[in-house]
């Protein structure tokens, strides 16, 4: 069961409140003790709810169709954010031949984004006639997304630089025109996790480096808060989700009939040209702390 950890502040100041609340002076300290902790924790969710977010696409089975999913996907996304007026900025892209994504890792800033995205956290799963078969038939794909905090300075979570695996190449980034002369991508591996980040953008191997160790910083901060989650919940999952059948939150369906619906609030959309093309996704995302459970 989900935590309401307001809530559980809200009871302990009323026991806080009451006129024989020294009278135990054990029970008393523990309850100023869980107030203060509650208070941090709280405190520490609204900071990052607040902030911005990175997101990142990478395509599961399917094939091209899972990788034109992504792109699809990536779409959907920059319209909402159009629509909020937020700000996007592409950081690194996997781009086939047919101008979908093997993955794509794109920054978002604006109000409160983290919070109203983070939530979209999952395998997502498209079924459609395939534009890449010749004989027409109906194709489902998986596409998993990841969306994690972006920390506004460094230090957050602790990262021994031993446990670093840290590899340079060219970038295909906009990172300027000297991308024939020196390796300015980056890709860094925490290697006790295998937790990996992939940075293009930036005009500089250091740049490039500095960004990487930022998103590296988030992904594990979110890997811990998953951890935490899950331990309180006693919910039993595995290492890593499977981007494939049986772990989506939700489904995109274009055809034999047209719905978008959400696994876990059970909210199905007909108009999916309302989801898909004009990114109107306010329906369909959940806020608020959500504990996963492991699916059948």
């Amino acid at each position: 069961m989900e935590r309401n950890l307001k809530q559980e502040l809200e009871i302990l100041e009323k026991e806080m409140l009451k006129v024989d609340f020294w009278s135990n002076k054990d029970r008393a300290q523990s309850v100023i003790k869980q107030i203060g902790e509650l208070k941090d924790e709280i405190e520490g969710k609204d900071k990052y709810d607040k902030g911005d977010a990175i997101i990142t696409i990478f395509s599961g089975a399917g094939g091209l169709d899972a990788e034109d999913f992504s792109r699809i996907l990536f779409n959907m996304y920059v319209k909402f954010i159009e629509n909020k007026g937020w700000d996007i900025y592409l950081l690194h892209k996997n781009e086939n031949e047919h101008k979908g994504f093997r993955n794509i890792t794109f920054e978002i800033k604006g109000k409160g984004v983290y919070g109203k995205l983070k939530n979209e956290s999952g395998v997502h799963r498209l079924v459609r006639i395939s534009p890449f078969n010749a004989k027409k038939m109906r194709h489902t794909s998986f596409s998993m997304v990841e969306v994690i905090p972006k920390f506004e300075k460094k230090g957050q979570v602790e990262i021994d630089e031993k446990d670093l695996k840290i590899e340079f190449s060219r970038s295909s980034g906009p990172g300027g025109q000297n991308v024939n002369k020196r390796d300015t991508a980056v890709r860094i591996v925490h290697l006790p996790t295998n937790i990996a980040t992939h940075i293009d953008s930036e005009r500089s191997q250091a740049q490039n480096k500095e960004k990487a160790l930022e998103i590296l910083e988030s992904k594990l901060y979110k890997k811990q808060e998953k951890d935490r989650l899950e331990m309180e919940a006693g919910a039993k999952i595995s290492k890593t989700t499977k981007i494939e059948w049986g772990n989506q939150i939700r489904s995109y369906v274009f055809h034999p009939y047209q719905m978008v619906k959400d696994h876990r609030s059970g909210v199905e959309i007909r108009d999916i040209d309302k989801i898909i093309k004009d990114g109107e996704l306010d329906d369909l995302l959940i806020e608020g702390d959500i504990h996963l459970q492991e699916r059948a």
